[in-house]
């Protein structure tokens, strides 16, 4: 006999939350979802486009030197990523030189401006430093942000949870930073989040809408729950989708832990007591405390 999952109610439309929580704006583009997927690592294009959909992403990110553009049957991932519903973000991943970064993503610009995609202008900004580790290297991610924001992009900077580094980028004008969880793929979840705290506290202090967005190193739904409920506007994710057993059950999970994180942080987490506090009112109890 076979057990079938019971089936996941949607939560409800009409909670207070759903009306009271803004959307994310990085720049000029307004997202309701906060959820970012990458478009790369999946079997097929067929279940890219169906995991797509399911994680509810409104902005997919396309990493512009790398991306294989037709598979082996010639199709097309851009005949799989519908551009009217979807707004692309072109990305510079494998990027080791901060002039090939800016290169890349001219090149982004070029391409989606043909498209008509209003994502044309922005950029995810990712410059390596080694193959090993893929960690950024902060001197050229910080020489190519400069250059990319006095092109006139919208960039989104993908960095280390180092808070200095973070602000910096943010002073050098970028839209939007986005700390990686831990080495991108790893699926290690959130190592730092003292780091994260700090970034989010020295982003906002002055600035509280400017958007902060985990990226890199999530692993599994719990990993996307955290980073929310961290105080994150939003997170970042691919391998942890593209490279699950079912990546179109992944999504779904990765889309319910997006809401849930994301209320939980809006609604406010109690605070840690070192002792136990009893749930039910003390007045009238029938046994006496044995102290």
């Amino acid at each position: 006999m076979s057990i079938q999952p019971a089936a996941v109610p949607p939560p409800p439309e009409n909670h207070s939350l759903a009306v009271t929580d803004r959307p994310l704006r990085i720049g000029p583009f307004t997202l309701v979802s906060r959820l970012i997927v990458g478009s790369g690592k999946y079997d097929t294009l067929e279940l890219m486009r169906a995991s797509l959909e399911a994680s509810g992403a409104q902005a997919i990110t396309v990493a512009v030197r790398r991306e294989r553009m037709y598979d082996r049957s010639g199709k097309n991932v851009l005949d799989y990523i519908d551009p009217s519903r979807y707004l692309l973000l072109p990305n510079t991943a494998g990027c080791y030189h901060a002039a090939d970064a800016v290169r890349v993503a001219k090149l982004g610009r070029e391409i989606l401006r043909a498209l008509e995609n209003p994502g044309a202008d922005w950029v995810k900004l990712e410059v390596l430093g080694d193959s090993k580790t893929l960690l950024p290297d902060p001197v050229g991610t910080l020489e190519a942000c400069k250059q990319l924001v006095s092109d006139g992009f919208q960039v989104l900077c993908y960095t280390s949870d180092d808070p200095i580094m973070a602000r910096r980028l943010k002073q050098a004008g970028a839209s939007c930073v986005m700390p990686a969880g831990s080495p991108i793929g790893s699926g290690q979840g959130i190592l730092n989040p003292n780091n994260l705290r700090i970034i989010l506290e020295y982003l906002k202090e002055d600035d509280p809408e400017y958007p902060v967005i985990v990226d890199a190193g999530v692993g599994t739904a719990s990993d996307v729950a955290v980073a929310f409920e961290l105080g994150a506007d939003g997170v970042l994710l691919n391998s942890a989708i593209a490279h699950a057993r079912d990546p179109v059950g992944m999504s779904i999970a990765m889309k319910y832990a997006a809401l849930a994180g994301r209320n939980a942080f809006l609604s406010g987490r109690i605070p840690r007591r070192l002792y136990a506090t009893a749930s039910s009112p003390q007045e009238g109890v029938i046994t006496s405390r044995p102290w």
